[in-house]
């Protein structure tokens, strides 16, 4: 057990220093590991490559892709931007409120953070905003709407509530985690602006309208931040086939919220559409498609699967459950789902730490809604980690020559979320009662 963590970590070590691919190294370690070290068949192994989350990341990148060669993608950023009327600290707010009502109308936060991700950025380029700071806000805004009653992670959270004897917390539930995550996200892209700010003070900026050089290291983005004002006419042109594509994005929200159809099949099926309307599109388009980041990302959740597959996380997560009071318990199993929702799917996770939960939930004295709240906030928080759908979708909206430093930045972040938020959530809503 032992071995198969250290070479998930020597994976990561290795990506970080050179230019070789985490995700390939995880691949080929997947199959290393699974066929010379356990008696698993090569089918067996192959089964671990998460197709799901492929099929999300190219379906969704393909169709923001063709988003962005198209210019639409700028042309809505340009819309935005008339309706913050400069004012650049309603980027942020705006985007947030987007994001959490798409959560919170039903939206799948994969499918939030895709619809959104790609004019938030773009807009915040506009503004001088990081990438970073712009890319945490939009997931604390998809979890702060995703424990919705008709949200899938709001779905697996009240059926924790009813087996616990509290279906009446559903909305308790859906306003703390709300709020908790508003507060992060204002924390969190204060902290990183903050950051970003000191980074840039070498650079003057004589007038609005001349560019900020974006920090790759904090932004993920490259190029000027600011656009001139010739280029934000430009940008805002409307045009046929621009609002043709306009059109596909809004089907893409009609097929995933109304009709419950899987983002990445959505998203593949509108690509096509737009590409038979305009074939010259899809070199460019799938030219733009972010490869490396797709592999990074896939092969280190196949290696993960590996690991669940051999017992391994299962073994970490009895390991640190064994706390004993129902109290501690519930810290060490906020931090269990922590680090398994950063790998996998927060969906997943939280359906398959249920039993465990569940007579957490029922102790009398910590309270249902309180123990819950923080698995919940705890589970969800480290969306933005690189591994898991919502933060591979950040990353897949970096450009490639920044997609590395992006990476290390979401990643660094995802393990801060980890170590420090399970433990903040577990003070207030279990120790001090909120809840």
């Amino acid at each position: 057990m032992t071995v198969s963590f250290l070479i998930l970590v020597a994976a990561f070590l290795v990506g970080a220093v050179t230019n070789i691919n985490a995700g390939l190294i995880a691949i080929v370690a997947t199959f290393g590991v699974g066929l010379l070290l356990t008696d698993l068949d090569t089918d067996t192994v192959m089964g671990f490559f998460p197709a799901d989350l492929f099929f999300i990341l190219v379906g969704a990148t393909l169709l923001f892709s063709i988003v962005r060669v198209t210019g639409t993608i700028d042309m809505l950023a340009a819309w935005a931007e008339r309706l913050t009327a400069g004012r650049r600290f309603l980027v942020p707010v705006i985007m947030f409120a987007l994001t959490a009502l798409l959560a919170t109308a039903g939206a799948f936060t994969p499918a939030a953070v895709a619809i959104v991700a790609p004019v938030a950025l773009a807009l915040g380029q506009r503004f001088g905003i990081s990438t970073l700071a712009m890319g945490l806000v939009i997931v604390q805004g998809a979890n702060a709407g995703a424990f919705s009653p008709v949200n899938p992670f709001g779905v697996v959270a009240n059926e924790m509530l009813d087996a616990a004897g509290a279906a009446d917390g559903t909305l308790r539930l859906y306003l703390y985690c709300f709020v908790f995550n508003a507060l992060l996200a204002v924390g969190g892209y204060a902290a990183v602006q903050a950051w970003t700010v000191r980074r840039r003070a070498k650079h003057e900026v004589p007038d609005a309208d001349q560019p900020v050089v974006d920090d790759p290291e904090l932004a993920g983005g490259g190029g000027t931040a600011v656009a001139t004002r010739a280029e934000r006419v430009t940008d805002a042109k409307v045009t046929p086939l621009r609002l043709t594509v306009l059109g596909g994005v809004a089907a893409l929200l009609l097929l995933t919220l109304v009709l419950n159809l899987d983002v990445g099949v959505s998203a593949l099926v509108i690509s096509l559409a737009l590409i038979a309307l305009r074939p010259s599109i899809q070199k460019p388009a799938i030219e733009g498609l972010p490869w490396s980041a797709v592999l990074l990302v896939t092969g280190i959740v196949m290696y993960v699967g590996l690991l669940k597959e051999i017992g391994a996380i299962d073994a970490l997560g009895n390991a640190i459950e064994g706390a004993g009071a129902s109290s501690l318990a519930t810290l060490a199993t906020s931090y269990v789902v922590g680090v398994l929702s950063a790998f996998a799917s927060t969906t997943g996770t939280l359906g398959a730490i249920s039993p465990v939960v569940a007579p957490l939930a029922a102790d009398p004295v910590l309270g249902p809604v309180s123990v819950i709240t923080t698995i919940a906030i705890a589970s969800s928080v480290v969306d933005v980690s690189p591994m898991s759908t919502s933060g591979a979708l950040l990353l897949a909206s970096a450009e490639p020559k920044n997609e590395k430093p992006f990476f290390r930045m979401l990643l660094i972040w995802a393990v801060a979320m980890i170590a420090i938020i399970p433990g903040i959530a577990w003070l207030v809503f279990v120790q001090l009662g909120i809840g």
